[in-house]
């Protein structure tokens, strides 16, 4: 039996047990919830970093802005306002559509 130690999907038990297989779960705690989110999301920018095509890069994508939405509850905060920190930040600092490379600042 293969051993994951991951976080996984709401639905993954389903899918799981709908394939005849058994399997052992727990709930985390908040602390150990918020933790395995971070894991998670370094493993999904991993797999988005190593994307060759498109498509594969959009669902990953997909899978970190799932987890962001996760993480923002963690943070007692709202989807809401996530965007409207964006937009903030877009308004005083912009945003990446112009492609600006900084090479350097003179002192």
């Amino acid at each position: 039996m293969p051993t994951y130690n991951k976080l996984v999907r709401d639905c993954i038990p389903e899918i799981i047990r709908a394939n005849g297989n058994k399997f052992n779960t727990r709930i985390l705690d908040e602390n150990e919830y918020k933790e395995e989110l971070q894991l998670k999301l370094k493993e999904e920018l991993q797999e988005y970093l190593e994307a060759m095509e498109d498509s594969h890069a959009v669902e990953e994508l997909a899978d970190m802005l799932e987890l962001i939405y996760s993480l923002v509850e963690v943070h007692h905060s709202s989807l809401d306002e996530l965007e409207e920190v964006r937009r903030e930040k877009r308004e005083v600092r912009g945003g990446f559509d112009e492609r600006v490379y900084l090479i350097d600042v003179e002192d």
